[in-house]
């Protein structure tokens, strides 16, 4: 099958940070009390619908905080759009958005595990897409262990709750979420089938 290399954020969208980032993870560690009911202590949540924050680039996490308070203040109209995160960032200055993030990104990101019956599709349509339907391959943006890439954007996708995955990509398709840049997600989620969505999310987790 012909491969579709396009850029391609799977789960979260391109990030730009127009500002510097300079956090602190020691000072993180000590802010992330109040994250820790829904993310896990180190940021490995192990409530599915929550996602794991452990060993995400720092330059991303920081961007969806911001995004959660631009959000917050223009009413879910820019940024992204979650009525509980609006509550958890509402008091949060810059700076302990970026020490948070340079705390959860220091912390290791524990495995996962891919059930046996979607390795081969679920590799199929990571690695190589789906060129009939344009659909992009997820690999050329996160590589083949999801690792992504902090300069360009691409969030870290590997051993990700699969919950959490599927949930996202349902609301990319559904427009729900919007943060992603010039509408990229959106318009390859709305290409995905549920079928692909449940596979690409369990899949994801363990990465073969």
């Amino acid at each position: 099958m012909k491969k579709i290399i396009l850029p391609l954020a799977l789960l979260f969208g391109l990030v730009g940070t127009a500002n510097a980032f300079d956090g602190d993870a020691e000072a993180g560690k000590a802010k992330s009390a109040t994250c820790a009911a829904c993310h896990g202590p180190d940021g490995n949540s192990v409530v599915t619908i929550y996602p794991k924050l452990a060993g995400q680039h720092a330059e991303y996490l920081y961007k969806q905080l911001t995004d959660y308070k631009l959000g917050m203040t223009t009413g879910g109209k820019e940024g992204r759009a979650n009525a509980i995160m609006y509550g958890m960032v509402a008091a949060l200055s810059d700076q302990d958005m970026q020490d948070l993030a340079a705390y959860f990104s220091s912390q290791r990101i524990t495995s996962g595990t891919t059930p046996e019956e979607v390795i081969e599709v679920g590799q199929k349509l990571y690695r190589g897409g789906d060129a009939d339907r344009g659909i992009p391959a997820c690999i050329a943006c996160h590589g083949p262990r999801g690792a992504g890439t902090s300069l360009a954007g691409f969030p870290r996708i590997g051993f990700q709750n699969a919950d959490y995955v599927k949930a996202t990509l349902e609301e990319f398709r559904a427009g729900t979420r919007a943060n992603d840049m010039n509408g990229m997600m959106r318009d390859v989620a709305k290409k995905l089938t549920d079928d692909d969505i449940k596979i690409l999310s369990q899949y994801l987790g363990g990465l073969h």
